[in-house]
């Protein structure tokens, strides 16, 4: 795209390509209302149901590198192209489940692998044509993501009751298909260099770099290792949260649309922590804003299971989980912008996210496990919270890199 083209197109676009492309992902976060009738059909436990959602958020992370790469060279919308095409074809061939083999490949491995492919390109292409508000832009383009499942669960959990789980998978996976072209086609970089009218980098926040850093020099940084550990661990809890929602609503004696409700609640804290705290960010800084997130999982995680009985406070709980796990999926992505630049911002973010695949094992693995030892989630809540507080330890040796970037050893 030339700079006469980057002037005459409306820079919003990309960001409706942007949540149009996240809602549809998204609809990974709603796993958990099909737990039930397929454990219902099969006979299957809860750690195995568990490792479907582990198998797709390990494959989400690992897969990113190479989207990511794919996008740094030829732009956003061969990724975006492929990660759409799994995914509606993954809940498709999901639809003739039989075995638990099967479905950890058709839907944990081909949706992870959709969802790798499709995410890499909203956050890079949202940080090039926003560098005046990164963390607002990022945010509302990654808040598409954690609303996804505020459609898809109350849409997919209706569809079951009337109609089954087969047909369900199907007709979600048409839907979902078709808002990702939609993305796609809406999908573009501008040109290398590009700035808003009227902006400057030296206007840019005290924690960006002026340069971007290669690959090779981030991973030589010891605030890279900081973020991985913090970003590993403060999202463990709410993917432990996501990926058992339902079933722990239920144990807590909510039943039918009042269980499934609280993939709604969450969904609209993830949402709504995506976009505050991208603007928060952009005003008080990433790593304040990171801080403050984790330390409110970390103690909200322990009153969501003391309190569960109580259907309201379920609720609120439940919505200050997801409302931290969206805000770290929104500026741990701004940060890794800030901090080593846009140039590589695939494959350097690529390689920071595999820090959410390990989350994606820890968090279902540690519910699984928990609930099938003690018939209880107790205990895995409060081990969620105590990797929260390791998080912020990781945080608290994080640093921003010198402004000029010069030394590799920041």
């Amino acid at each position: 795209m030339s700079s006469t083209e980057a002037q005459t197109t409306n820079r919003w676009l990309p960001v409706v390509g942007g949540v149009s492309m996240n809602l549809a992902l998204g609809s990974l976060y709603a796993w958990s209302v099909f737990v039930s009738p397929l454990e219902a059909e099969f006979g299957w436990t809860r750690t195995q149901t568990s490792w479907v959602f582990s198998i797709a958020i390990v494959t989400f992370g690992t897969s990113f590198m190479l989207a990511g790469r794919i996008q740094d060279r030829r732009g956003p919308r061969i990724p975006a192209a492929i990660g759409g095409t799994l995914v509606g074809l993954a809940f498709i061939l999901a639809s003739f489940t039989s075995s638990l083999t099967y479905l950890y490949v058709a839907f944990g491995f081909l949706v992870g692998l959709g969802n790798g492919f499709g995410y890499a390109t909203p956050i890079p292409v949202g940080s090039k044509w926003f560098p005046d508000k990164r963390g607002l832009v990022v945010g509302l383009m990654v808040a598409g993501y954690g609303g996804g499942s505020a459609i898809v669960g109350p849409v997919a959990t209706a569809l079951i009751a009337r109609v089954g789980w087969r047909p369900t998978f199907q007709i979600i996976g048409v839907i979902l298909f078709l808002m990702c072209m939609v993305g796609t086609w809406l999908l573009k970089n501008p040109p290398a260099g590009y700035r808003p009218d009227g902006w400057s980098p030296q206007e840019a926040p005290a924690e960006r770099t002026l340069r971007d850093i290669p690959t090779g020099e981030m991973v030589r940084m010891s605030t890279f290792y900081a973020l991985w550990v913090a970003y590993c661990l403060g999202t463990t809890a709410g993917l432990m949260i996501i990926s058992q929602l339902v079933p722990f609503a239920q144990s807590a004696g909510l039943v039918g649309a009042a269980a499934a409700f609280a993939i709604t609640v969450g969904a609209l804290g993830s949402t709504s922590g995506r976009i505050a705290s991208g603007w928060m960010s952009d005003i008080v800084g990433r790593l304040a804003t990171l801080r403050i997130m984790i330390l409110v999982s970390a103690i909200a995680m322990p009153a969501l299971f003391l309190l569960r009985e109580q259907a309201v406070l379920l609720y609120v709980f439940v919505f200050a989980v997801y409302w931290c796990f969206g805000t770290q999926l929104s500026v741990f992505a701004t940060t890794a912008a800030d901090f080593f630049g846009t140039k590589d911002l695939g494959l350097n973010y690529g390689l920071l996210f595999t820090a959410y695949g390990v989350a994606g094992f820890l968090g279902p693995f540690i519910g699984g496990q928990v609930y099938d030892r003690f018939e209880s989630y107790g205990n895995a809540f409060f081990i969620a919270a105590a990797l929260a507080v390791v998080a912020l330890v990781a945080l608290a040796l994080a640093r921003p890199p010198r402004r000029d970037a010069v030394s590799a050893a920041t």
